[in-house]
């Protein structure tokens, strides 16, 4: 039974939530669930009150295990734990290792991915996923997410939950390879995309037969606060295609003209590195005018990669541009075998087009220009633009100039009409 919730006001109250989630599990005889909420990455999701509602109801009469979507970042610490999902037990959750927790479940033909990338790309892709999601002795497994525009995909989350954050090296990898080939600025904020055909194709082959629910959220988080404007829970698409819609118009800011300016937030609980931190580039790359500026206060941000072996490879090659990483590619094992890497290199470049600086507290300034941006001082940008005193939005500083500000480039998706 699908179960369609959307704000008559704002947003849902927590009332309206908690009546949604209880239908979604009302007269199911329960004996072990697998939730596979979002980490710390998707904190404004409203996920951490869903997990928790669920974990609580649940917990009296079976027994529930939780294993956060981690993909590739790194793992949630208890502090985390606590501050998205509130008082569950830090023991209820299970760390998902990328590299080493997964089983094949099946193969998706390269004759398919030719045809759904125009040639681009025409390997096969083994469709990996946690080996838990293929456990028999679950009985519901309960995917909560948020679907918000997002640069690999199109538009986040329903099967991107199973196979990149709860997936494996070698899906995660072809999958944003493929993404990265294809051009992100065609898929952006858009359904039906080639990853997500991939990911539609592992569900309707390969767990046609597993007990997945889908628990999809739509949020914004004006000043800090969550507001979520639509739940949508199913077990097919329909509900993502809901979620979808929603988002599209709550999620995506069109700006008259290109942006000469922009001056991106990133709240350093949720924005340690920058393969995180790179979000400030994908989203506001269709709205940037050529020759334009990209300023990327990130105080919080002290490292390339999530994990040892990819940050090496970033602070390796840097991001140099899509023609050049992908010359890159051919020539290199290393990012060969790190498809995943080589795709973050493109999507983290503007390829010449305007000028990226990240205004860090502790990284050198000589590593952030070795990966190809500019640096500047976190202290001094905020004497110039300071966040605390930014309206979102078009912004006239002392000096005369006009920049706009995004406070969290997470959950939205800015397009310049001009070009779109």
């Amino acid at each position: 039974m699908d179960i369609f919730v959307k704000a008559k006001n704002d947003s849902l109250t927590k009332e309206e939530i908690i009546n949604a989630l209880d239908k979604s599990i009302k007269g199911k005889s329960l004996k072990k669930v697998l939730l596979l909420p979002p980490d710390f990455t998707r904190f404004y999701s409203n996920a951490g009150l869903i997990t928790n509602y669920y974990y609580h109801t649940l917990i009296n009469h079976c027994k529930v295990d939780i294993l956060p979507a981690l993909g590739t970042h790194e793992a949630m610490s208890k502090e985390q734990c606590e501050e998205m999902f509130g008082d569950i037990p830090y023991d209820a959750f299970i760390y998902h290792n990328w590299r080493s927790d997964v089983v094949k479940i099946g193969e998706v033909p390269g004759e398919y991915i030719s045809s759904i990338t125009d040639g681009l790309w025409t390997e096969s892709v083994d469709v990996e996923v946690n080996k838990l999601i293929m456990d028999q002795s679950y009985d519901l497994i309960i995917s909560i997410g948020q679907v918000v525009p997002h640069e690999v995909i199109g538009m986040a989350n329903h099967s991107k939950n199973l196979f990149v954050g709860c997936g494996g090296k070698r899906m995660i990898n072809a999958s944003h390879m493929i993404g990265a080939v294809y051009g992100m600025e065609r898929m952006m904020g858009k359904d039906h995309t080639p990853v997500r055909k991939v990911f539609d194709y592992g569900c309707e082959h390969f767990l046609k037969e597993r007990p997945i629910m889908y628990v999809l959220t739509v949020t914004t988080n004006p000043g800090g606060a969550i507001h979520t404007h639509g739940l949508f829970i199913g077990i097919g698409r329909k509900c993502l295609e809901e979620a979808i819609a929603l988002a599209q118009e709550k999620n995506i800011s069109f700006v008259d003209t290109g942006i000469k300016k922009c001056v991106v937030y990133l709240e350093p609980k949720e924005f340690r590195s920058t393969w995180l931190g790179n979000k400030a580039i994908y989203r506001t790359r269709m709205a940037i005018a050529d020759g334009g500026d990209l300023i990327i206060l990130a105080p919080g941000v002290t490292k390339f990669g999530e994990d040892l072996g990819v940050d090496k490879l970033i602070r390796k090659y840097g991001y140099v541009g899509r023609i050049k990483v992908l010359d890159l590619f051919k020539e290199n094992a290393d990012l060969q075998e790190n498809m995943g890497a080589a795709a973050h290199l493109i999507h983290g470049s503007s390829d010449g087009r305007f000028n990226i600086t990240y205004c860090v507290k502790n990284i050198s300034k000589e590593e952030i220009e070795y990966v190809n941006f500019k640096a500047m001082d976190y202290d001094e940008a905020i004497k110039l633009y300071d966040p605390n005193k930014l309206q979102f939005g078009y912004n006239t500083l002392e000096n005369g100039e006009t920049i706009y500000f995004i406070p969290n480039p997470a959950l939205g998706l800015w397009i310049n009409k001009e070009k779109f």
